[in-house]
């Protein structure tokens, strides 16, 4: 009787040992399989991430920019013309307190949307249909935070929205750095197409699931555009020393 009992309590722990070595294994199993799967997906995840915050903080900056109330300038309004000692000759200068007045005024306003994006300020952030924001969790812990479901992020057509939903978070890194750009293209007989721009760079850090990935956004934004017109000289030649012939514009003869 006794030799019954210890053979049935040896047979009892002997089968709890193999479902416990069982479960082990099965759960090592779905972790490692978890794991590969997250580390084939994780490429993908980043670039699909960096599209989108690459779209919401441009948005973001084109919405800063719009709230301004000053429309882009005409050139003329930026250009000064410095006196000289030839009356045939007309030399100009950019009004560089102007520009820098809209430099300094759209950092801070993209500075300052970019702020409330990250608090949770809706209002600041474009609205489109992929994305989900996740409010709470920005006004808690900070950052832009969207959710994009698996199969769009994965590009799987068979799921499409369906899946589960993977968190996206981005943080701006540092201030918003810009500068001016100008760009000049020869127009016609002694004018030229003058175009003002900012060049906006922002830094951003991007975070999926058990990654990260820095990028930077980059976005023009035209101050002043417009066309600057020069005297038109008596011979004209194509300017470039090519043996070109000189074209000569007559001179009208006063009258008497």
């Amino acid at each position: 009787m006794f030799y019954r009992k210890k053979k049935k309590r040896y047979i009892f722990f002997s089968t709890q040992r193999k479902l416990a070595i069982f479960l082990t294994c099965f759960l090592l199993s779905v972790a490692w399989v978890f794991y590969y799967i997250n580390a084939q997906l994780t490429p993908t995840y980043l670039d699909y991430a960096e599209v989108q915050t690459n779209k919401i903080a441009s948005m973001v900056i084109s919405k800063a920019i719009n709230s301004r109330t000053a429309n882009v300038l005409d050139v003329n309004d930026i250009i000064e013309e410095v006196p000289s000692d030839s009356k045939n000759m007309v030399t100009t200068k950019f009004n560089t307190e102007i520009i820098n007045r809209v430099l300094s005024d759209t950092n801070s306003l993209v500075q300052s949307h970019l702020e409330q994006a990250e608090k949770g300020n809706l209002s600041s952030l474009p609205y489109l249909d992929d994305i989900e924001y996740d409010k709470h969790t920005m006004e808690d812990q900070g950052g832009v935070v969207f959710f994009v479901p698996m199969g769009q992020a994965t590009n799987i057509p068979l799921i499409g929205n369906l899946g589960p939903k993977i968190p996206i978070r981005f943080h701006v890194i540092g201030n918003v750095q810009s500068n001016v750009v100008p760009t000049i293209t020869e127009f016609g007989i002694n004018n030229a197409y003058v175009e003002i721009s900012i060049h906006i760079k922002v830094n951003v850090q991007i975070i999926v699931p058990l990654a990260s990935k820095m990028s930077v956004v980059e976005q023009n934004i035209p101050v002043a555009m417009g066309l600057v017109q020069g005297q038109v000289p008596h011979i004209y030649t194509g300017g470039d020393g090519s043996a070109a012939p000189s074209v000569e514009v007559p001179i009208p003869l006063p009258k008497d």
